[in-house]
């Protein structure tokens, strides 16, 4: 069985994408090959993860009047050609999101291989939305984002794939959560907070909490570790040397995040899919704070179903402020009862087969053709 999966750009996109093809090449021994843009995060973790990869031309879809915007349909259908002699041969065709599955998943369609959809998010993307009409399946995150699409194909709620070491979090948890008090150098008696703001971190929320030490000075049992993202280092770690009983341990980013999740009891973050996803399945409260420039502000769909699921609290950018977020923070953490259910509803809320479930789909299509 040969799938081809296209898509990416951001972390959002790709780590659901390696975890699919982990599940296809365990279940189904699958020949996995990925398209996807040189720029994008997908050229660097792609082939670090082994498989091959195939650059190809891709631009964003534009909604305003602009030079690229009339750029774009041709720069798609020589980047339709250029895919051609990559979904040739596959049994399936898989698109992940991002613009540059378009021209990944319209030449499967030229080429007759069935074709799956992935949505990570509850209000799905343009890409997705254009493209459903042509797909065989489409497999959501979010049973919200069923009603935005076309009904032409079989829809499906299979979850978001989630990276293996981040499911290895549940039942690892206390040798996990050992390893991250030795690297990251964290006190065992404090309840600790995790605040990060995705792969490319969140400006906003580096500011907020770096407001908010200030104000949780006198908290001696609780710790912060604090994920700024590359160049945001310095807004949170020099309010951070004075701290006062408070401890703040902050890093510009972290390669094991596994290890940061069994160590946290709260989450403050963005609500991106993949984020949603992985702090779902690892059972953990959260605090959420929509990133409000998303598209169609799908980040703001997605904390939504996640609170009324009751396992997260939202605070809104516009309302972000250190003050706020220490008044948020408290009544989280000064809550045993409301954590405890909090935590309860993630687990019954985040997906930890959805990698299998999505890789089922994409099987069962790709044996329709034989």
């Amino acid at each position: 069985m040969k799938v081809v999966i296209a898509g990416g750009g951001t972390a959002g996109h790709v780590f659901p994408a390696l975890a699919l093809a982990g599940a296809l090449e365990r279940g189904y021994d699958a020949e996995i090959s990925f398209l996807g843009t040189a720029t994008g995060l997908e050229g660097r973790l792609v082939p670090e993860a082994g498989y091959p990869f195939t650059p190809v031309r891709a631009a964003p879809l534009r909604r305003t009047p602009s030079v690229a915007m009339f750029r774009a349909p041709f720069t798609a259908l020589g980047s339709v050609a250029d895919c051609g002699p990559e979904v040739a041969d596959a049994d399936a065709v898989v698109g992940v999101g991002g613009y540059v599955s378009v021209p990944a998943v319209l030449a499967g369609v030229r080429a007759r291989r069935p074709v799956a959809l992935h949505e990570q998010n509850a209000i799905p993307g343009l890409a997705n939305r254009l493209l459903a009409r042509f797909a065989t399946v489409v497999a959501l995150s979010f049973e919200e984002a069923r009603g935005m699409l076309s009904k032409r194909p079989h829809v499906v709620v299979t979850g978001n794939p989630v990276r293996e070491t981040v499911l290895s979090v549940p039942a690892n948890r206390s040798d996990l959560a050992a390893r991250a008090r030795e690297r990251f150098g964290l006190d065992p008696d404090r309840m600790t907070v995790l605040v990060f703001g995705g792969s490319q971190g969140a400006l906003r929320i580096d500011h907020a909490i770096a407001d908010a030490i200030e104000h949780l000075q006198d908290r001696n049992d609780l710790q912060l570790l604090v994920l700024t993202g590359r160049g945001h280092l310095g807004v949170v770690s020099e309010p951070a040397e004075h701290a006062g009983s408070l401890r703040v341990i902050a890093l510009e980013f972290c390669d094991e995040m596994e290890l940061a999740y069994a160590a946290a009891d709260v989450v403050v973050a963005r609500a991106g899919a993949t984020t949603i996803a992985e702090v779902t399945v690892c059972g953990l409260p959260s605090l959420l704070i929509p990133y409000p420039h998303a598209t169609g502000n799908h980040q703001a769909a997605n904390a939504l179903a996640v609170q009324r699921a009751g396992a997260a609290a939202i605070l809104h950018d516009d309302d972000l402020s250190g003050p706020l977020l220490t008044t948020r923070l408290r009544e989280l953490l000064d809550d045993d009862d409301r954590l405890s259910a909090m935590a309860h509803a993630a687990t019954g809320f985040g997906r930890p087969d959805a990698a299998g479930a999505l890789a089922a789909e994409v099987a069962t299509i790709a044996r329709s053709r034989t």
